[in-house]
């Protein structure tokens, strides 16, 4: 099969590898439909981590082609969506709805799921079969269920967004206008997005965004403020990851209020004091996507909600690395690959 690898930093390639075999009597293996190049992959990219020859992607949907003996939830030929985290969905930490920390947990970027075919370790824990078999033009809006929107809905939940509540987003990327998106879905009464791109902007706007601020750090801080009567929002979603982002988020969030973070975090340190004197609840990490999973594929699947327009370009995989650099010149949101 095709898989899209990662040499060292700025070089993606695709090449051939063994097509992927049943290990586990848990795993099943898929048949990839869709895939995507997701902003925590152009950390590696940019140098920001280490990469070597690391097979890539995490998010995917496609048809259940082999399973192991053990495996009861999906059936060969089923349509699915799977978590970035494999889990088994059965553990204490599970059943508590974190499915990202299952003591059974693997990661589903160690894998690489921008290929044609996928090994999913833990299926019944980690698969969530369609109704039926999508017409195709849901399939982008399935494939955002797998990261990008279950991502985006933790940390609007994780934040309490509701009625009444005034919530602000910091990112612009898929996850923070996802996160707008899932505000709006929470009831949130008014949803401040933080972006300088009119591009994200407007969609932001069409996933439920009632203001923008496009000022950053404090000047953002001082925004937010201005707008909510110097009292802060009450919830703030951290969707990037960087030290400003995250002190811009517990700054701009009210005594009292919640932030919801979800951006990977590289090199963010909250300093003590500020944190103590915020007054703020703080909740976040990876997002235990298969906990929602159920209800968001039935929100697209009734055609309810629409995330899959965060997907602005579609390339073939053999083209993953246009797309690669694509995202890394901000010149696509977010881009989805097709076996």
């Amino acid at each position: 099969m095709r898989q899209v690898v990662m040499y060292g930093p700025g070089d993606v390639r695709v090449e051939e590898r063994d097509d992927p075999q049943i290990v586990e009597p848990t795993d099943a293996v898929i048949r990839v439909s869709a895939t995507c190049i997701c902003g925590s992959d152009l950390w590696p990219y940019r140098a920001a981590e280490p990469v070597d020859h690391q097979v890539m992607g995490h998010e995917y949907v496609g048809v259940v082609e082999q399973i192991g003996s053990q495996v009861r939830t999906v059936s060969v030929g089923d349509f699915v969506v799977g978590s970035f985290w494999a889990s088994d969905n059965t553990c204490e930490i599970c059943r508590a709805g974190y499915q990202s920390h299952c003591v059974h947990r693997v990661p589903m970027g160690m894998i690489g799921t921008q290929s044609e075919l996928a090994r999913i370790p833990l299926a019944d824990g980690t698969l969530v079969a369609t109704p039926g078999m999508p017409d195709a033009d849901l399939v982008p809006s399935l494939l955002a269920a797998s990261d990008v929107l279950g991502t985006g809905w933790f940390a609007a939940v994780a934040a309490e967004a509701g009625p009444g509540k005034t919530v602000a987003v910091v990112g612009d990327g898929a996850v923070g206008l996802l996160a707008v998106l899932a505000a709006s879905r929470l009831g949130a009464e008014r949803i401040i997005a933080v972006s300088r791109h009119a591009d994200r902007q407007a969609l932001a706007r069409e996933f439920g965004a009632t203001e923008i601020v496009e000022e950053r750090g404090d000047a953002g801080v001082d925004r937010v403020k201005e707008l909510t009567d110097g009292l802060g929002a009450h919830s703030v979603i951290e969707a990037v990851g960087t030290q400003e982002a995250m002190m811009q988020a517990i700054a701009s969030t009210r005594p009292g209020g919640h932030v919801g973070f979800v951006g990977v975090s590289h090199d963010v340190a909250i300093p003590g004091d500020a944190l103590f004197m915020s007054g703020v609840h703080l909740h976040g990490g990876p997002a235990p996507v298969r906990q929602y999973l159920p209800e968001l594929v039935q929100l697209i699947w009734d055609r309810t909600i629409d995330p899959g327009k965060v997907f602005d370009l579609t390339l073939p995989l053999d083209q993953a690395a246009d797309g690669y650099q694509a995202m890394d010149e901000r010149t696509a949101i977010k881009v989805l690959l097709k076996p």
